[in-house]
């Protein structure tokens, strides 16, 4: 059980029903992350104009890529469970690459150094070392697709951390971080 409400569709801020009914219109369903935050329908908005914005990011599979990795080191179930089920469905990317991308790889080189960079800011909290940025601007990323790795790494940062103060329900297939990737 949730230690922050997740209110029902119903039962969520009347301001925060039109961003709630937007989500159900695009994915069929309202994930449990969607109702958490929207007991701040300021918050619910601004999470999803950043996530539409950085949706016109880099591709669909570098941003699950990333997501699987910053949930991984963040040992977010929720994230985890969520981008799992996205990056399988969504995304289409392989059991096996899903399990490098936890691991903070890939199989695609240049993928692989973007999921590289972001796990480590991750883990280094943004103290990354020069050969860093020089890696991952020599498999081909520029410095506005840098910052907007950096941009993918926070918004899952983000939902990480709030699933985790709430202890928020899984509604995807569970996956855990501390099964082996």
């Amino acid at each position: 059980m949730s230690r922050i409400a997740v209110p029902s569709l119903d039962n969520a801020p009347e301001a925060a029903k039109p961003t709630l009914d937007a989500v159900h219109k695009s994915l069929g369903v309202v994930p449990n992350l969607f109702r958490l935050i929207a007991n701040s329908p300021n918050v619910l908005n601004g999470y999803v104009g950043f996530s539409g914005a950085l949706g016109k990011t880099l591709d669909v599979k570098t941003r699950e890529r990333i997501a699987l990795a910053v949930a991984q080191v963040n040992g977010c179930d929720y994230c985890l469970s969520a981008h799992t089920y996205l990056g399988l469905n969504l995304a289409k990317i392989s059991p096996e690459e899903i399990a490098l991308n936890r691991k903070g790889g890939s199989g695609d080189q240049k993928a692989n150094a973007a999921v590289q960079f972001a796990a480590k800011v991750v883990r280094e909290r943004g103290h990354v070392a020069d050969a860093d940025i020089t890696a991952v601007r020599n498999a081909g990323f520029s410095d506005a697709q840098i910052v907007e790795i950096v941009a993918v790494v926070a918004e899952n940062t983000f939902t990480n951390f709030l699933n985790e103060v709430a202890k928020t329900e899984i509604d995807f297939p569970i996956v855990k971080a501390s099964d082996a990737a």
